[in-house]
């Protein structure tokens, strides 16, 4: 199953831990993983996440503070971070195309203030704060089961069926004959259900294959690679492995 790599933390980063574990079986189909990024002590000076493409949604809760919560997703550019000196973060990773709330709602950025949707993530992230991790998974886990009773979270066939055969497909073609749909067809209904149009969709998982050694295969070239990967992390696929954790 597809598994996108973390966002970016500086190798040289001190006192910042992100862990991620995978959900429950039942959950696997909607779920990538579970996550918690926090400070072990205060840090000397403010620390950046380097956020890339993935087309997961997240489901964001604050610690610190807990009425600052979000559902986060980046489109096709980095996005730098600033988490301050000190922080705490868990969250839910959906796996792309399952998210199915409200789109209006979802943040590309830094997300900072309190949280005033109709989704319980106050709530909740008042129940977490109160547990570690491992019995924040848990709570993470129930209301997960919650978004697919209310068809917030949905098991998505046709980005599943992408992402199992990403391997074989190299072009937009390639996925329209894999879902037997037109292109335009294609279009039209991974837009509503992604946000993204195929094209985009399928330049994010190509950069999230180029880190697992398959990029190759994707690319016209070493050239090519090189350019597209840089446009959207900001960094040469080098000069990014040097300074990031991945």
């Amino acid at each position: 199953m597809y598994n996108p790599v973390k966002d970016g933390i500086e190798k040289a980063a001190q006192s910042v831990r992100y862990v991620e574990v995978k959900p429950p079986s039942d959950l696997s189909s909607v779920v990538h993983c579970f996550w918690e990024l926090k400070t072990a002590s205060p840090l000397p000076s403010d620390f950046c996440l380097h956020a890339i493409p993935d087309a997961c949604v997240n489901i964001l809760f604050n610690q610190v503070d807990t009425k600052i919560a979000g559902v986060t997703a980046l489109h096709t550019t980095f996005e730098v971070l600033n988490l301050g000196k000190s922080f705490h973060y868990v969250g839910i990773q959906f796996l792309p195309g399952v998210w199915q709330g409200n789109r209006a709602e979802i943040f590309d950025s830094f997300v900072g203030i309190p949280y005033l949707g109709k989704l319980p993530l106050v709530e909740i992230s008042n129940q977490l704060q109160k547990l570690d991790f491992s019995a924040k998974q848990s709570v993470l886990s129930e209301l997960v089961r919650r978004f697919i009773d209310e068809k917030l979270a949905v098991s998505n066939t046709v980005t599943e069926k992408i992402l199992t055969n990403i391997d074989n497909i190299h072009t937009v073609a390639d996925m329209a004959d894999l879902m037997n749909m037109s292109p335009r067809q294609l279009q039209r209904i991974l837009k509503r259900m992604t946000g993204f149009s195929p094209h985009d969709l399928l330049k994010i998982l190509r950069l999230q294959q180029s880190f697992r050694g398959h990029y190759l295969a994707f690319y016209a070239d070493q050239s090519h690679f090189i350019h597209s990967f840089r446009k959207i992390t900001g960094y040469t696929p080098a000069a990014y492995g040097k300074k990031f954790d991945v």
